[in-house]
């Protein structure tokens, strides 16, 4: 947020890429409210948007109306041009394919870029530590977020339902992961 708002202040548009269509959506909300006491046009192309509204974004890209753009792969489609692009932002780059980060490569000849990644691949990993690319860590959690909590235990359908009870009675959110395709369907009816 803060290299995106140094760019809009220099007058340079921003390009927020991301592989899937709700967390453009998720990104468009965020930057909407927080660049919302600043005179910044933040907009997104995705599935969301019509073709008519589409049209309009890209004109007005290319104008250099649109400040912040934010979007999926759309963004590398050849008919979108930036009036003055400075800096794409990447989240989850190794969601992307060989062509799309073809794409990507030419884009980031000019302008500065920089890559988001919860989950960092090791290819992107070895580039930091041997210095092909830099990386910053974020170790700060968000406010009110509560820490991970984990156990390892055979396993027994007492301690899945209570654990399973216990999260939604705080209201929190459950991921169950199981690792054998063939029994995955009986596990889920279960």
């Amino acid at each position: 947020m803060r290299a995106a708002f140094k760019a809009v202040a220099d007058s340079k548009q921003i390009a927020v890429l991301t592989p899937t269509t709700v967390l453009a959506f998720q990104h468009f909300e965020t930057f909407k409210k927080r660049f919302a006491a600043f005179p910044t046009r933040v907009e997104m192309l995705s599935r969301f948007r019509t073709p008519a509204e589409q049209k309009v974004i890209l004109a007005d890209l290319e104008a250099g109306k649109v400040d912040i753009v934010i979007g999926t792969h759309r963004l590398l489609s050849k008919d979108i041009k930036f009036q003055d692009l400075g800096l794409l932002i990447v989240d989850e780059e190794q969601r992307f394919g060989v062509a799309h980060k073809e794409r990507l490569k030419e884009m980031r000849k000019n302008v500065h870029a920089l890559a988001l990644s919860a989950t960092p691949i090791p290819r992107t990993l070895h580039m930091s530590l041997v210095g092909l690319r830099d990386m910053s860590l974020i170790e700060t959690p968000p406010r009110d977020r509560l820490a991970i909590q984990t156990s390892v235990a055979p396993f027994s359908e007492e301690l899945v339902k209570r654990a399973i009870e216990n999260e939604m009675a705080r209201e929190g959110q459950v991921y169950f992961i199981h690792n054998r395709v063939e029994s995955i369907y009986s596990l889920a009816r279960w």
